[in-house]
């Protein structure tokens, strides 16, 4: 099982390094975005498969923090993007 679990690891790995060319090839403000999403999440489940293929439950903290570190970028750029209320 551990080695199912790392190659699920590798693959997810592979998937951010297709979302990185992406963003170097034509990366707009969207595109950044959605990468930030795609390394946090991704991020979040290659340290869970880490977790379990070395059995270290000490590594799903690392992964929670990841989560939270994607939440929070999303919500900052929503936040930079939206336009301002108010005013008129």
């Amino acid at each position: 099982m551990t080695v199912f679990y790392l190659v699920c690891a590798i693959m997810l790995l592979l998937t951010i390094a297709a979302g990185l060319w992406r963003l170097f090839t034509c990366g707009g403000d969207v595109d950044r975005m959605l990468i930030a999403q795609l390394v946090g999440t991704t991020g979040t489940a290659v340290v869970l498969l880490l977790s379990f293929a070395m059995n270290d439950m000490r590594l799903i903290v690392l992964a929670l923090v990841f989560a939270l570190l994607a939440a929070v970028a999303a919500v900052a750029f929503v936040r930079q993007k939206s336009p301002q209320q108010g005013g008129n």
